[in-house]
């Protein structure tokens, strides 16, 4: 069998590292999205193909903006902490 190397030993990169800037990314993308629904939910929006009421703007937007905290809270946990283990010494 060939001895070839991986993608991450040719790059020196692990894909896992893109991974999580493309996590915070898009949580990003959905907190701006949530914003620019809520910004837009009095004006009314030419040739869209699907009509949504400022109600239902706002309430979607305020939905991204949470769904977007959530993702980016979740990414940050997961990515970015530092994950040492928990003090047993006091037993």
């Amino acid at each position: 069998m060939l001895n070839l190397p991986t993608t991450e030993e040719r790059l020196g990169k692990s894909p896992q590292r893109l991974v999580r800037y493309f996590v915070l990314v898009m949580a990003l993308v959905y907190m701006g999205l949530g914003i620019w629904l809520l910004w837009s939910a009095n004006k009314p929006i030419a040739g869209g193909t699907i009509e949504l009421g400022p109600t239902v703007r706002r309430v979607l937007g305020v939905v991204f903006i949470l769904y977007g905290l959530l993702r980016f809270g979740r990414g940050y946990q997961a990515y970015f902490r530092n994950s040492s283990p928990p003090d047993n010494t006091h037993e």
